[in-house]
């Protein structure tokens, strides 16, 4: 039981002490955080980037929750601590097919236990219809 209890506070708070007193944390820091597709023909099909991300903190990693800009976007992550030192991913899919044709730019916003603040990542690039496809080429 107490064993227990020590596990869920590890992972529960974003920050904490160690038994020196020095102050531990996670530290999320992402491979890259923007991807451009360029131009993309907008019936062609879901377009997924895998956004790769460590922790290079001392504290577990917690992604708590993950908003988008648009329905048009789904993620997948992960749902377990992210160790110190460990990496993981997050695997965004846009479907082009489900707005207008056209530049896009999509923002998805990221909070964990490592700030207040979200951590964003982005994609964007050009949906163009079959007809205009020919064009651009």
């Amino acid at each position: 039981m107490v064993m227990s209890l020590l596990c869920l506070s590890a992972f529960a708070g974003a920050k904490g002490s160690s038994d020196k007193g020095e102050k531990v944390r996670p530290i999320i820091v992402f491979e890259r955080t923007s991807y451009d597709f360029g131009d993309v023909p907008r019936k062609g099909g879901d377009l997924i980037k895998e956004f790769r991300f460590s922790n290079k903190g001392d504290a577990p990693l917690v992604i708590k929750k993950i908003t988008k800009s648009c329905s048009c976007i789904s993620v997948s992550y992960s749902r377990k601590p992210v160790l110190p030192g460990e990496k993981s991913v997050i695997k965004v899919k846009y479907e082009p097919h489900k707005v207008e044709a056209g530049i896009f730019h999509k923002v998805i916003q990221i909070y964990t236990n490592y700030s207040k603040d979200a951590s964003l990542i982005t994609i964007q690039g050009n949906s163009v219809d079959a007809d205009m496809m020919q064009e651009v080429k």
